[in-house]
């Protein structure tokens, strides 16, 4: 299964780009990787987040599986989002697409396009943080599918 984050700003070479790259590499029979748009002019709030949201939902192929990043969306334990990937998975879907948006977060479009709508908790985590801590998630539940040790939680 192809798996992707597809992110407002750009990684550049960073220590979170490489706990990124860290995870990614750990998965056996799923790829992991990263699609970044930006809107570099001065837009006023409404106008960037229209305009990210036009460019994230550009990114995403037809087909795929949306899970969009929301504060206000379910938050899933890791047994959760692996039952959601492996059913995902078993009813035949080819990619899975998972939209983290700018500072002002999603425009209206995009929270329509999302097949599910995923919440990391109730705290505010930096936009540049939430693509390690989701390629972790992300292992982990491949892990747990795959009756791997790396997941001992209960």
């Amino acid at each position: 299964m192809n798996l992707l984050l597809i992110a407002v700003g750009r990684a550049r070479t960073s220590p979170e780009a490489a706990l990124f790259e860290t995870y990614a590499a750990r998965l056996r029979g799923w790829s992991l990787s990263v699609r970044e748009v930006e809107e570099r002019r001065p837009l006023p709030p409404p106008e960037r987040m229209a305009r990210e949201g036009r460019l994230l939902l550009e990114q995403v192929p037809d087909g795929a599986h949306c899970i969009v990043l929301d504060g206000r969306g379910r938050a899933w334990s890791s047994e959760d989002l692996a039952a959601h990937l492996g059913r995902v998975r078993d009813e035949g879907a080819r990619t899975v697409a998972f939209l983290v948006g700018g500072a002002d977060g999603h425009a209206p479009e995009v929270l329509a396009r999302a097949d599910q709508r995923l919440s990391l908790g109730a705290m505010t985590w930096p936009h540049m943080l939430v693509r390690p801590m989701l390629a972790e998630q992300i292992y982990r539940a491949w892990a747990i599918l795959a009756g791997h040790p790396y997941h001992r939680g209960g």
